[in-house]
């Protein structure tokens, strides 16, 4: 069957697939449930999304036996997968825009001092992170966008780069194969690439809204927090999620705890979902609890056309990490996990889950529409 640009863009989000892991909480049970809402081996505590399995152990690992400074460690612990060309979702390799070009988004908060920074559709530097916190350590300013934040990064010495891969490369013209009728590609496509980010098409277009977002703790109680993202694949250019927008896509306050999300930025931007959560948790909400909360109130404020019998038509997670070193999470479909690093080692858990797999909406295959 054939679908538009904008059908694809709203299935693909549905579509993009999350680890298959065990059976976690479901929201029914969430405050009942033992264990959930109350984990901590107490501090330090480094959460991610599960993409940062790698980068908690970095960062927990320079907290613990370096001393480092948690923004410091856990901006390393996201530059593994910036600088990862076979991670598609950041950084280097990551998927492009629709005409191509690789924009990154990210933003960080420093917990001690108070202190934010953000850069959005950063073009040819493979670490929007550290951009972002030079950002925050070196202006007046919190986000620098576009051409703008390239000139910053490059009078900060940051390196120019080519940012797409041959990989991603070839998974943008099956895009541009599969979803152009008026272009000048031929119909024969080239093989079909299998990824678990896929989409179940004969051409197997990936999708994703891969991000990854990173909070710790240290022992004394200070915190901090980052998000990093190449944003949406095939993208309108100058498109930006939630991940660069602090108190959506992350958020820290020292005095309560840290909070961030992956999945479908614009749902998350509505709701301000990193900044409510942490609001929560100073309510006296648990985390896995206020990130719950987070993900009724993201469905609240879906528009209908996003909506299916009251199930969204993509998914979203939530992590969250409490000053005492309690940390949750909470996702709107079963199947996801995240990333804990702490005295109990790097590992990843399954996160409590709004609706089971099987409730999940059936979408419609994508193929080529050409006349």
């Amino acid at each position: 069957m054939s679908i538009s640009r904008r059908k694809f863009i709203g299935a693909g989000a549905a579509a993009a697939a999350s680890l298959t892991l065990d059976r976690t909480a479901r929201a029914d049970v969430l405050g009942t449930t033992a264990g959930w809402g109350a984990q901590s081996a107490g501090r330090p505590v480094v959460v991610a999304s599960a993409n940062g399995i790698r980068g908690v152990a970095r960062a927990y690992d320079m907290i613990t036996r370096q001393n480092a400074d948690t923004l410091d460690a856990i901006m390393a612990g996201v530059n593994i997968q910036e600088l990862d060309p076979d991670d598609q979702s950041v950084g280097l390799g990551g998927l492009p825009n629709e005409e191509g070009v690789v924009q990154l988004d990210a933003s960080c908060m420093h917990g001690p001092t108070r202190r934010a920074g953000a850069v959005a559709a950063l073009e040819g530097i493979a670490t929007p992170s550290l951009v972002a916190k030079a950002v925050m350590d070196h202006t007046d300013h919190i986000m620098l966008v576009g051409a703008g934040a390239k000139k910053f990064a490059l009078e900060m010495g940051f390196r120019e780069q080519n940012l797409l891969t041959d990989k991603s490369r070839r998974d943008w013209l099956r895009w541009k194969a599969c979803l152009n009728p008026a272009d000048a590609w031929l119909d024969s496509a080239p093989p079909p690439l299998t990824s678990s980010l896929s989409i179940d098409d004969p051409l197997h277009v990936k999708f994703t809204t891969g991000t990854i977002n990173m909070n710790a703790v240290n022992a004394g109680g200070d915190m901090s927090s980052v998000t990093t993202t190449s944003g949406l694949s095939w993208k309108v250019p100058g498109r930006i999620g939630d991940s660069p927008i602090v108190g959506a896509g992350q958020y820290c306050d020292n005095t309560v705890g840290a909070a961030g999300s992956t999945g479908r930025g614009e749902a998350n931007i509505k709701v301000c979902g990193a900044f409510l959560i942490v609001e929560m948790m100073r309510q006296g909400m648990s985390p896995d609890q206020a990130c719950m909360k987070t993900i009724d109130r993201v469905i609240a404020m879906t528009e209908r056309r996003l909506l299916d019998n009251g199930r969204p038509l993509f998914d979203l997670q939530f992590y969250a990490l409490a000053k005492d070193g309690r940390f949750g999470s909470a996702t709107a479909y079963e199947g996801s996990s995240f990333a804990v690093a702490d005295s109990q080692g790097a590992r990843l858990i399954p996160m409590p889950f709004k609706f089971a797999r099987s409730e999940r909406p059936q979408m419609p295959s994508v193929s080529c529409r050409r006349a």
